[in-house]
This record gives structure tokens, sequence and C-alpha cells, in this order.
């Protein structure tokens, strides 16, 4: 049987979970799908995951940070921060069918990607009382920067039930059914009052992927871009928005570079910022 992602797996599948430069946070809002999770293990064996056991494979030998595979589906969480992930990596797309990426950190950069807009040695000696014995790289890139990638599933941390439509979709040959809108779509749906509109709150909703359900703004708290870029966002009209707002150039920018710093969607708001400071009120 084929489907858009190929032929169905009809053995029972092999699933692999990978960490990079990350918290831990994604891989644990699968093992927080508990009775979910009891059931996928009925139909899917997990042959590395060194976040849930020491073992690995159908004769559950020690698990090693490599794995062995090969694997139908590999979930990665993290960003590439060194040579040696960086060449850990290119190994794990080789033993993988599919390769889906989990989360801010291995869909844009995380956090860490803040070390793109200075420069590493800086942050090194900061915080390091030895940093000649730290070895890594200039800058904090997603997984999709080194590999190809099948699937990326955006959030910090990821939201557990598209993560369960993620594993099942590709596990069954099929496309994951996950909505590119805004976060003000689940607004709309929670029936939450615009909170921009009634109390003049800066959010990021308008350009902010779905997926969390809306909760900063059912709280009264405004959008800060945890599900990272929505499908083209209107940036220009955004930034517009948080200048009404009250919010300063500096502000704007600085909310832009949390979650998803190194998002090639954002790399235009220093300048637009910039020039929105330059406009006249309206």
């Amino acid at each position: 049987m084929l489907t858009d992602l190929g032929p169905v797996i009809r053995t029972r599948p092999t699933l692999a979970v990978w960490k990079f430069a990350s918290c831990d946070g994604c891989q644990l809002t699968l093992l927080d799908c508990e009775d979910e999770l009891l059931g996928l293990t009925e139909r899917v064996r997990i042959d590395h995951f060194l976040e849930m056991t020491p073992t690995e494979g159908a004769d559950r030998t020690r698990a090693r940070l490599e794995g062995r595979g090969p694997y139908d589906l590999s979930l990665v969480e993290g960003s590439i921060t060194t040579a040696e992930d960086a060449e850990r990596l290119q190994y794990v797309r080789r033993i993988s069918r599919y390769l889906v990426t989990i989360g801010a950190c291995a869909t844009s950069g995380g956090v860490q990607a803040l070390r793109n807009f200075a420069h590493v040695d800086e942050f090194l000696a900061a915080v390091y009382a030895q940093p000649e014995y730290i070895a890594t790289l200039e800058t904090s890139t997603p997984i999709s920067a080194h590999v190809p990638v099948d699937f990326e599933l955006r959030g910090c941390p990821v939201d557990r039930h598209q993560l369960l439509e993620v594993i099942t979709a590709f596990l069954a040959g099929r496309r994951p059914q996950i909505s590119n809108h805004s976060v003000c779509f689940e607004c709309k749906r929670c029936g939450t009052t615009c909170i921009t509109v009634a109390h003049g709150t800066p959010c990021l909703g308008p350009v902010t992927h779905a997926g969390c359900g809306a909760i900063c703004p059912t709280y009264g708290r405004g959008c800060y871009g945890c599900f990272g870029p929505s499908s083209q966002p209107n940036l220009r009209s955004m930034i517009a928005q948080l200048r009404r707002d009250g919010m300063s150039e500096r502000d704007i920018q600085r909310v832009f570079r949390t979650f998803n710093a190194a998002s090639p969607e954002y790399a235009s708001v220093p300048d637009l910022a910039a020039e929105e400071q330059q406009s006249p009120p309206a």
C-alpha cells in the first residue's frame, strides 16, 4: 500500500529519540503522554530512548549514545552547538527512514541561539572559569541546517497531542495533520477576548504558530512566541502594532529573540523595527 510518504510500515516499526543541545523538555512531553504512550508501545518498538531506558534493541543490550539502528522513525530534540554533535547527527540521519525534529531548539536553534547575535568567546569568558577547555561552535543552528528533515514540530515544549499525531502519521505513511495557522485562531476557538484589542497588551499571537491552546492570552498575558513563526507571518504589521502598544525598537527585537531567535522568518525583524521607530506615529 502506497501513501504520500511511501509504503506503509507493515512490520512492527522501530522508534528512536535523540537529544542534542536542549533541556529535555520535549522528550519529557513524550513520557508525559502516559496512557497514550502505553498504547503506542504495543504498536511501536522503542529501540533507542536514553531518557526512558538504559537498554535498546530487541535484545535489550546496553544503550549507547549513538544508537545502532536502523530505525523507521527518529525524533530529534535539540540544536547543533558542537562539531561532535554535527557529526553524530549525520549518523542519525543515515540510520533513520524518517527524521522529525521536535521543539524550538531542533527547529530554530532554541534559546541558545542567542549566542548567534554576539561573539561566543564573550559568553564563554562570562560563564566558565577556564573557557579554553570548552569546545563549541560559534552558532546554535537547527537540525535542518545540517541534514534533510521530513517534518518539523514546533513548540517549547511541543504539544503532546500534536506529537502523538506526528508519530502516528509517519508510521501510517501519511502526512501529519498539523495546522499552520496562528495563535489568534486558537483564541477565537476558545472564546478568549483579544487582549491587544481590549487592553492594549503586546501579543505575538498573530505571527506565532498554533499548538499551545492559546494558554497565555487565556490568562491575560501576551503570547511570547514559544511555538515559533506561523506560516508567512506579516512581521511589518505585527511590529507596527507592537509599537502602538508601547514597545520600543529594542523591546521589539528582544521579544522576537527568545525561544526561536534563529528562525529565518524573524531575520528581518531588526530592520523592520528600526524602520518603524523612525516613522511618524499614526
